[in-house]
Formats: structure tokens, sequence, C-alpha cells
């Protein structure tokens, strides 16, 4: 088994993404659950049994080096919530639901990422039922649908570790003593780092 336990940087770093135009690599997608440990065994797409031992949660385009080898880290998409704002005339309308889904979200430990007129809430359970938990404090004109998202989006605001995030950073609320937050990530709606 090939084992990668060498973070290199990200793949839009100008030296990496020569390495990787210029030579062989090997690509691997993983989930959620698997960008967060430090360690994952897996198997790259070509088919070669790859072990990746880090100390740093693994991000879309981080790249690492497995005995001179390099490993371009990909995030498989998740399921996500979308409750579209755009037709919501009047910008306290729109501030008001926008609460109101913040808070009961937040009172499910749900998280939730907001991009321009788009809120996004990666699926906790049944779509079914979060989409009732948060029909009632959405106005008519709001949609709800669905699309496959990064995991990252719903990252906390920190960026210090991320450099290629979109965002002007997050923030987070914690409730007393109870020793738990919950993240609210903003994401610049045109992308930009």
């Amino acid at each position: 088994m090939l084992v990668a336990d060498s973070y290199l940087g990200h793949r839009d770093d100008p030296d990496l993404a020569d390495r990787l135009d210029g030579g062989e690599y090997l690509t691997v997608t993983v989930d959620d659950t698997e960008r967060r440990r430090s360690r994952v065994r897996t198997t790259a797409e070509d088919g070669t049994d790859l072990g990746i031992v880090v100390s740093r949660e693994l991000r879309d385009g981080d790249v690492l080096d497995a005995d001179g080898t390099l490993v371009l880290v990909s995030l498989a998409p998740i399921e996500a919530l979308v409750v579209d704002f755009d037709g919501v005339e009047g910008s306290t309308a729109t501030a008001l639901a926008a609460l109101e889904l913040g808070h009961a979200a937040g009172n499910r430990h749900w998280n939730l990422a907001v991009e321009g007129e788009r809120a996004y809430l990666p699926l906790a359970e049944k779509r079914e039922r979060m989409e009732s938990e948060i029909r009632p404090h959405l106005p008519d004109s709001a949609t709800v649908g669905t699309d496959d998202v990064s995991p990252a989006l719903f990252d906390d605001g920190d960026d210090s570790h991320d450099e290629h995030s979109h965002g002007a950073g997050g923030h987070a609320h914690s409730h007393g003593d109870g020793g738990h937050t919950h993240g609210v990530r903003e994401i610049d709606p045109e992308g930009q780092s």
C-alpha cells in the first residue's frame, strides 16, 4: 500500500500546478467523514491501494506526497437542501425569513451556509422532513430544492488553513455553558477568494 503522509499545498499553487501538468499523479476522492480523519485507507481512481496519514482536514484540491508520487484530493459532493430567496420581494421580508430559517436550523443543529440569495442545508434527515420543518418559516415566494455541493461549503469560517475558500469568513454562536456551537458561513456571491 502506498502512503500519502505529507501535505504539499493546493493544486492552484503555481509550482504544484506545473508538477501536476507535467507528470503522473494519483487522484483520490474522499467523502465528508474521511476528509476529517487523520488516517484513511482508500483507493485512488486508478485502483492503487492508498493510505492517507496527514494531520489536517483534507480540502478539495489538496496535493499530498506519497513517496514521491503526487496525490490530488477531491471531495465527494453531498446533497443539500437549497432555499432560494431570489423571488422574495422586500428586504425586510427576506431578512426576517433568513433569521427565522437560521433559528429553525440552529435549534435542530443543522449546518447552514448562505450564498447570495440562497441558503444551503446539508440533508441531515429525509428531505421531506427537513422541508416540512423549514417551510413554515419561509415566505411563499421562496423556493426549496436540492443540489449536490462540496461539503467544504459548510465548514466553519476558519479560513486560516484554507486559502482557497470562498468567503468573507464565518461566525458562530454559543449557547451559554452548554459547550456547543453552530457555524453559519456566508459565501461571497462572486466566488472570489
